[in-house]
This record gives C-alpha cells, sequence and structure tokens, in this order.
C-alpha cells in the first residue's frame, strides 16, 4: 500500500498495519458497536414481529463482534511478544470487569440494551488500555 493510499483509509495504519491513532481506533471500534446493536434491534424486531418472541431478549453483548474482530486485526499487527499480550490481557481484563459491571447498573433494563451498554463500556476501556498499554509496553521492552 502506497503512503498516499495509507494517509486516505481509515483507520490510519503504520507500515506495519498498526492503528496510528486511539481516535481512529475508537472511532472505528464504536462504529462497529453502532453497526452491531442496530443488527441486533433489527433482528429483534423481525422475531418479534413474526411472533417469535419478546423484543428486547436478546444479549446485547453480541453488539461486540466487530469491535473484537478490529481488535483482533490491530493485534496481529503487532510483532509477536510480551508487549501485546500484556496489553491485550490487561484490555480484555478491565474492559470485560468494566461491562459486567456496567451491566449490573443496568440490571432493570431489557437484556439487549444492558448488553449494549456493557459492550459500550467493554469497548471504550479495552481500546484505551490496549492502545496506551500496548505502545508503553514496546517502548519499554525496546
Amino acid at each position: 500500500m502506497s503512503t498516499e493510499e495509507q494517509q486516505r483509509s481509515f483507520p490510519r495504519r503504520d507500515d506495519e498495519g498498526r492503528i496510528v491513532t486511539l481516535g481512529d481506533l475508537l472511532g472505528v471500534s464504536l462504529a462497529g458497536l453502532v453497526i452491531g446493536v442496530l443488527a441486533l434491534v433489527l433482528f429483534e424486531w423481525a422475531f418479534a414481529t413474526m411472533g417469535a418472541g419478546r423484543f428486547g431478549r436478546t444479549n446485547g453483548w453480541l453488539a461486540v463482534i466487530l469491535p473484537l474482530w478490529l481488535f483482533w486485526d490491530d493485534f496481529r499487527a503487532w510483532e509477536f511478544g510480551s508487549a501485546r499480550v500484556l496489553a491485550a490481557l490487561a484490555g480484555v481484563a478491565l474492559g470485560v470487569l468494566a461491562g459486567l459491571l456496567a451491566a449490573g447498573l443496568a440490571a432493570g433494563l431489557p437484556a439487549l440494551v444492558s448488553g449494549a451498554l456493557a459492550a459500550a463500556v467493554f469497548t471504550v476501556v479495552y481500546a484505551v488500555v490496549w492502545f496506551h498499554g500496548v505502545h508503553w509496553l514496546a517502548r519499554r521492552t525496546g
């Protein structure tokens, strides 16, 4: 990919294919989350219309599929080493913990809503911890 193509693509990536800025990572992952939530709402509406259950019963955590795909792609772009593994593990642990806390606080809402909120919290926490963690650890380990 030429330098001009890299500058026009979104998210912007370096020569190794790693996402360059936290804003790009958050923007694309949150866009993927919104698409996931909209797809869940569409499926829920269709099944509820056909009488296959009540609306809002699907777990909203499923909306995190597209952001996870992006995170996996960025994970693979980093060289194998302790920096990427530690940053990913810390991001997953903190993201799941924060997401479960958000889901617990929204427990009175339908599963679709509380799960989507949890998925959004997970996405933001993971992206911030991953991005800053992997860059910081990569600089420290050389």
